[in-house]
Parts: structure tokens; sequence; C-alpha cells
């Protein structure tokens, strides 16, 4: 019984998500006709939650209140910023509501994991097969908002916000999950991970941690502005069509440890950047057209684009880290990657696309995307050079 609480609750959760961060690009272009740099700084907002949140769970949610209703309150009040911040049309007024937004939701990713962890005997076999549901509950929320026809509009945000009252009610049926670190002493240093800092002196773990946070920049030109491009170029169905990423990303998980074992981290983690340029290279030369394959490709890369390389990242990371700062490690890295790398990434997108961008006869931005993809798919080029060279593990543990 729990473990289908648990995986109904990692279905809603990114479902949420899923619901108005795919289209929200094309929908601040076409209807409120913000610029490419105001669009990119709306995306940067997760990056920003996502260095902020771990003050607030390690400080506050791990130490003072049960996760259950910390989960209720951020997803209640994230529900009344979404639905508002949707009402409104300058970027002024619009920004700071899902910046505040932004900071009730992504604290909850690691609540929902935390909380999924409390409940499990064998964690490393049980949680898989539960997190998996939050994965096809964003397929889920694409495919809603593809097949309704509403990607250019406020509906997918006002989707999200009602979805995520059902996910804030939900949780108060969650299983009681008193806060783990109750009564004991939390630092700043505990908290951004700090004391993992101590595994940069390793050189190989250096260039991961700076391979892994330059590569994030041209990868959030995707997660940005490729909604926005499928629409532009006349797609059927953008945000249907993109869910096929993750369909792959679940194949790709499961041969990944087959992989693993025969190439290795850095050779593994290699086709994941590789896959990236090879992405935007054929966004740049794709139409909906004849070449609409192309299209299809760059999307059903995705499962080797993050699984290769973010999860790949991730086990390396467990690999090099001693027992006692594991967690420190993966959350330095968190920080290093989703936090300042998708931020910087965020900004730059949203300055490039701005850059390429022409006004219509109907106040419409269209955009010259052969020229937008070529500077993300150089990017990830030259990082993946710079790492095939720099980037040396003991093959021993790796």
């Amino acid at each position: 019984m729990i473990r289908v609480k648990l995986s109904a609750m990692m279905f809603v959760q990114y479902f949420v998500w899923g619901a108005w961060s795919v289209t929200m690009g094309t929908y601040l272009a076409t209807t409120l006709k913000f610029d490419g740099t105001q669009i990119g700084l709306a995306y940067g907002t997760t990056a920003v939650a996502a260095m902020i949140s771990p003050f607030f769970v390690g400080m506050i949610a791990d130490r003072f209140f049960s996760t259950e209703r910390v989960l209720a309150v951020l997803h209640l009040a994230g529900a009344a910023l979404l639905w508002l911040a949707s009402t409104q049309t300058s970027f002024g007024s619009f920004y700071p509501l899902l910046l505040a937004y932004a900071l009730c939701y992504m604290p909850t990713l690691a609540l929902t994991n935390a909380l999924s962890f409390h409940h499990m005997k064998d964690p490393a076999r049980e949680f898989p097969s539960v997190r998996v549901l939050g994965t096809i509950g964003w397929i889920a929320a694409g495919l809603v908002v593809g097949r309704l026809g509403v990607e250019a509009v406020v509906i997918p945000m006002r989707i999200a916000a009602g979805s995520s009252v059902v996910m804030g009610l939900y949780a108060l049926m969650l299983p009681h999950t008193p806060p783990k670190a109750a009564g004991s002493p939390v630092t700043v240093r505990a908290v951004l991970g700090l004391d993992a800092l101590a595994l940069l002196k390793d050189r190989s773990f250096a260039v991961f941690v700076v391979g892994s946070f330059l590569l994030c920049i041209p990868l959030q030109f995707y997660y940005s502005f490729t909604n926005l491009f499928l629409n532009e170029i006349g797609m059927a169905e953008p945000a249907s069509t993109m869910t096929l990423g993750q369909m792959s990303e679940i194949g790709f998980m499961l041969v990944m440890p087959w992989l693993l074992v025969r190439l290795g981290v850095k050779r593994l983690m290699l086709v994941g950047m590789a896959a990236w340029t090879v992405r935007y290279a054929l966004f740049g030369y794709g139409n909906a057209g004849s070449l609409v394959w192309m299209l299809y490709a760059g999307i059903l890369l995705h499962g080797v684009c993050y699984d290769f390389f973010f999860v790949t990242g991730q086990i390396f990371v467990d690999q090099q880290a001693d027992v006692r700062i594991r967690a420190a490690a993966q959350g330095l890295i968190a920080f290093v990657t989703h936090g300042l790398g998708m931020f910087i990434g965020a900004l730059a997108s949203g300055r490039v696309v701005q850059a390429y961008a022409s006004t219509g006869a109907d106040g419409v931005a269209r955009h010259a995307w052969p020229g937008i993809w070529a500077v993300p798919a150089a990017g990830a080029a030259v990082v993946f050079v710079l790492f095939a060279l720099a980037f040396k593990p003991k093959s021993g543990r790796a």
C-alpha cells in the first residue's frame, strides 16, 4: 500500500513540472511577446531555486517539520503563486511570481525522494521502480498539453496549478515522516556540501566538476527553447512529441548498467556529451517536412544525453567519495550543475535566441534557428574535446 502511495506521489510531483515547464517558452514568446532574454531569465528561476533550496531542506524541513506537511504547504502555496503568475502579462510582474513559485517547488524534489527513502527497507532496489512513475507523470503531462493544443496559451500553467493543489492535498495522506535531523546541529558547510571540496584535490574529480558545469550551459538551450522551436517550424503537437525524450530516458536507463561495465565512466560520459552536439546539429538541419526524422532523432537522443551524462556522473561521484561525505558530494555537484550551470545557461541561451530574432508583421518574433542551434552544438563539442583530453579517472575506481 505504501509503495502505491509513493508511486502516485511521484507521478503527480512530476506531472506538475511537466505541465508548465515544457511549453512556457512558447506561451511567453507567442502570447505575452516576451523576448529571448526574458524567456531565458524565466527558465533560470528553477536554477536559482535549485541553488537556494538546499538551505531550506537542510536547515528547516529536515529539522523542524514532518516531510509530508512541508510538501503540502509548499505545493498549496506554489499552486496559488503559479495561478497568480498565469494572470500576469508584463515581465516585471510575471518574473517575481514565477521565481517565488520555483522557490516553493524545487525543494519538493528532494523532499519526495527523502520521504520515499524513509519508507523503504531497501532503497537501492525499491526506489527506481517508484521514481520511474515521476518520468511517466512528466510524459502524461506532455501528452495532455499536446493533445489539447494549448501550448501557446496560459492553460498549461493553470493545469499545473490545479495539479499542485491535488498534490498538496494528497501529501497530507502520505505516511508520517518525522524530520530526520531534529535536534541535530546544522551548518552552511554541511548544507552546501562544502565537506566534499576536499575531493577537488583529485585532478580527475576537479576536471569532472568543471566539465559538468560547462556542459550545463549549452544544455539549457534544449530545456528552454525546444518547444518554441518546434512550434515555430510547424511541427504537430510538439509537447506530445517531446515526451519521446522521456520514453527513451526510461529505455536507456535499463541498459546503462550493462554499458557502464563495458565502456566505463569516461567513455559513457563522452558518449552523452557527444550526443548533445549531435542533437543540436540535427535540430539545426532538420525541418517539419522531409527532414522531420532529424527532429525525432534529436528528441529521442534525450535518453543518451541525460542518462549517460547526468546519471553516470552521479555514479562516478558515488564511487569517488568516501561514505561519510557522499551526500555532500552529490549536493555539491547538484549545486554546480542544476544550479549554477543551468542558470548561466538560461542567461546565455536567452541572449543568443534574442540575437537571432526578428519581429514579423503580426508582432510575433521569428528566429533563425539553424544559427541558434549552432551555438550550443559548438559549445558542447568544445567541452567534449576538453573533457576527453583532461578527464583521466583512476581505472580501478571508475
